[in-house]
């Protein structure tokens, strides 16, 4: 009878281990859906000097047409990789604010990004504003005249309407003859003469390189 009653107990055991191996590869899913949600706003052109959410100043240029576009492939692809954020897809976002007028937002950026991102029931939203994208003259080895991009990006927590980080990148390429303390930067860059696009690309690497985990984003004041 013991014995009996020992196998039932040991079956019972083994169907207990062998379902929860079968819940296991699900935890890593689960977790996912714990991370914050995050949509992106396209890059808006911003025609001044000087930015309207955080008053930065840049220097004015050309922006060739599609840059904003660029920029917005490189920030969804980088912060999506990045992994803090599950981001929202990118054609949604677009749908939703092609619903909106736009002079809401060159008018009233910030109330217009916040409402914006509540509508999309979303926990962080992304707004960048794009003021220089200049391509070089020349190649990679010469240049008649570099690359220069300026832009910035800014990030709205939706709960309370405040912003708890902000990236900015405003650079001009120079030889390293001319600035031999930017000498990492120099071969970190491959030690050539960048495209407006390359140069775009490294600027936003370094900006979302401060940006800080998910729970740091939470706990912010």
């Amino acid at each position: 009878m013991k014995r009996v009653l020992r196998r039932g107990w040991l079956w019972s055991l083994f169907f207990f281990i062998y379902t929860l191996a079968l819940t296991i590869p699900w935890v890593p899913e689960i977790r996912a859906e714990t991370k914050p949600h995050l949509a992106i706003l396209p890059f808006f052109i911003e025609r001044e000097a000087v930015c309207p959410i955080c008053k930065s100043v840049f220097m004015r240029g050309e922006i060739l047409p599609g840059s904003q576009n660029t920029l917005t492939r490189f920030l969804y692809q980088k912060t999506e990789t990045i992994g803090t954020f599950r981001v929202f897809p990118l054609e949604k976002t677009e749908d939703a604010l092609s619903n909106w007028d736009k002079k809401l937002f060159e008018e009233k950026p910030i109330p217009s990004s916040i409402q914006l991102g509540k509508e999309l029931n979303i926990d962080f939203i992304l707004v960048g504003f794009l003021f220089r994208f200049e391509e070089r003259i020349g190649s990679s080895l010469g240049v008649e005249k570099p690359a220069s991009v300026g832009f910035d990006v800014h990030l709205f927590r939706l709960r309370d309407e405040r912003m708890v980080w902000g990236g900015k990148f405003d650079e001009t390429q120079r030889p390293l003859s001319e600035n031999l303390f930017k000498i990492g930067s120099f071969f970190r860059r491959k030690a050539h003469w960048l495209t407006a696009e390359e140069l775009a690309s490294v600027g936003m690497d370094e900006i979302l390189k401060k940006l800080p985990g998910a729970s740091e984003l939470e706990e912010k004041q």
